[in-house]
């Protein structure tokens, strides 16, 4: 296996990570109750997705 030769300076290796952070979740509000959720999916909290209820909050828990 190759090992480097010489020693890579800070900017260099700061360089090479300035791309590894963590992007935050973008969360965008539901038009039904107003709160974050996920966007593409089904809010946790009242259950509609696109205009429709698709599943019964109430029942689940």
């Amino acid at each position: 296996m190759a090992n480097p030769v010489k020693r890579h300076s800070r900017t260099r290796r700061n360089m090479r990570r300035a791309h590894d952070f963590l992007t935050p979740v973008q969360a965008s509000a539901c038009p039904q109750c107003g709160k974050a959720k996920l966007p593409h999916r089904v809010c946790p909290y009242c259950g509609t997705y696109k205009g429709r209820t698709v599943m019964d909050v109430e029942k689940l828990g």
